[in-house]
């Protein structure tokens, strides 16, 4: 393998950078990129281009992979909708997806509630919220 090689190896993984914007290859990239500068300024075998490339890669997403999780951490806002979920509330009207009715009363709020089997659950019953579906609760008897 040559320095041409590795530097097509990065072009390509930039490449499926840009196009899926996950963050899957860039690590690769970086790889090859370490491995094409040392192969140009040492003359390695296969085996010490391939160990560069690995070892290299795997460093850089060693180093970078706590960063990006943390980053991630940061731009979660939470709704407090999944507070909701597990806790009972009752039925104010039937639950009945054919008739498109069904209300619970929940902390003394008001929802729209639909059942998580598909069931009628009668008025009056206590059910939990399994799912909080924007304004809608998913409930089970």
């Amino acid at each position: 393998m040559d320095v041409l090689f590795w530097a097509a190896l990065v072009v390509v993984f930039v490449i499926v950078e840009i196009a899926t914007v996950q963050l899957v290859s860039i690590w690769l990239a970086a790889g090859s990129l370490v491995t094409m500068i040392s192969t140009y300024v040492f003359d390695l075998t296969m085996v010490q281009q391939l160990l560069i490339f690995l070892i290299s890669s795997a460093i850089f997403l060693a180093v970078s992979w706590p960063l990006l999780k943390k980053a991630r951490k940061k731009g979660y806002v939470s709704t407090n909708a999944e507070l909701d979920v597990g806790k009972k509330a009752v039925v104010i009207e039937n639950i009945d997806l054919n008739a498109g009715t069904g209300r619970v009363t929940l902390n003394g709020v008001d929802w729209s509630a639909v059942s998580a089997d598909g069931s009628v659950i009668p008025k009056e019953s206590v059910v939990t919220v399994v799912e909080v579906q924007g304004a809608k609760l998913k409930v089970q008897v």
